[in-house]
């Protein structure tokens, strides 16, 4: 459940976007639902009436389930006549008064997670840079999925198993890895729920509660998570989407902080102070 409300998050927002970027008047769109071959329409903007409110789309027919099978962008310009597509929900369809649209499944790992509609009101072609914006607001949810999907890997990975005997250094070094995972995720995440939830998977994997005067920056404890496992000045650079000058800075405020003169002390502060694994 909480994976199909932080992607109905992601869908509401690229349908925003895809309004902006194209000024059609209506979008709307929905998930794959689990298990199932259809599409459930959750998520509506622009439109008067509420006829596509939960509609669910197998796949294989109307334009959505045209764009789902064949797992590529699809668009007619006059929904009622066209013979592209099977009519089984020229109905709630009609009651919204669509004609020209278009449909653009949601991608990730050869799988279509779901699908973005635009439409129109009157029966006009739907042209290419229509078509670009909406496979654009497409894309940035199949990123955001992607992450989501990595952010729940590492959780998963990261809860101790009930009872557990101590972990082997190179099992720690796992755990360690997964901590700078989990923290550099955490800001790409929409979602707020799934975000603190990321942040208190953090501080499970430390061994213990910080101890007085040990406070470091949340960048701060992203660089020294990274060091911690291993990764070079270069490579946590890229990690974190910043400059190698940058993660210098924060690596030198992180040392001072912890009053350490090296990396390798610095991590070995942190850990002693319950601020890493």
């Amino acid at each position: 459940m909480a994976a199909e409300v932080a992607g109905a998050v992601e869908i509401r927002g690229a349908l925003a976007r895809l309004r902006r970027a194209t000024g059609l008047p209506i979008a709307f769109g929905g998930l794959v639902e689990a298990g199932r071959p259809r599409v459930r329409i959750s998520e509506l903007s622009g439109t008067n009436t509420m006829s596509l409110r939960s509609l669910a789309v197998t796949s294989g027919n109307g334009l959505g389930g045209k764009a789902v099978a064949l797992a590529r962008p699809c668009a007619v310009t006059d929904y009622s006549e066209s013979r592209q597509i099977s009519h089984e929900y020229d109905i709630p369809v009609a009651a919204e008064g669509i004609r020209s649209v278009l449909a653009v499944p949601v991608v990730v790992r050869r799988r279509v997670r779901g699908v973005l509609y635009g439409a129109l009101r009157t029966a006009q072609p739907l042209g290419d840079r229509t078509l670009g914006a909406a496979v654009a607001a497409a894309r940035d949810v199949e990123q955001a999925l992607v992450v989501q999907d990595e952010a729940r890997g590492l959780l998963a990975a990261a809860r101790p198993e009930p009872a557990a005997v101590p972990a082997p250094e190179g099992a720690w070094e796992q755990v360690r890895e997964a901590h700078a995972a989990l923290r550099a995720l955490a800001p790409r995440i929409a979602d707020p729920g799934l975000r603190a939830e990321l942040l208190a998977a953090c501080g499970l994997l430390t061994t213990s509660a910080p101890g007085p005067g040990a406070t470091l920056a949340p960048r701060e404890l992203d660089v020294l998570s990274w060091v911690a496992a291993g990764a070079t000045n270069a490579a946590v650079a890229e990690r974190l989407g910043l400059r190698p000058e940058t993660v210098k800075g924060y690596l030198r405020s992180a040392m001072r902080k912890l009053g350490a003169h090296t990396r390798g002390e610095a991590v070995s502060a942190a850990r002693r102070t319950g601020l890493l694994p």
